[in-house]
């Protein structure tokens, strides 16, 4: 059995982007891990390891070996579908 691909959404609690996405993913009911990387360390070199440029490209949503850095509302809904 397989374990389910986890969604993680690379952000900043004073950014309105991520506040976006937050109350987007929450709206639909869907489970995300939020990482702050202005709070985290960790989160943060998480982060650049993604994209290795060594910057903090957030907000990222992230599924599996899959990333989104700052998509529309239609790009992030049609990727969701996909977990469907």
């Amino acid at each position: 059995m397989s374990s389910p691909l986890e969604l993680k959404l690379y952000g900043a609690e004073r950014c309105h982007k991520t506040k976006y996405y937050q109350t987007f993913l929450n709206s639909r009911n869907l489970h995300y891990e939020f990482l702050d990387v202005e709070v985290n360390d960790n989160y943060a070199k998480e982060l650049r390891v993604l994209y290795g440029n060594g910057k903090l490209n957030f907000p990222t949503l992230t599924l599996g070996n899959k990333k989104l850095r700052n998509p529309t509302e239609k790009e992030l809904t049609k990727w969701l579908a996909k977990l469907k």
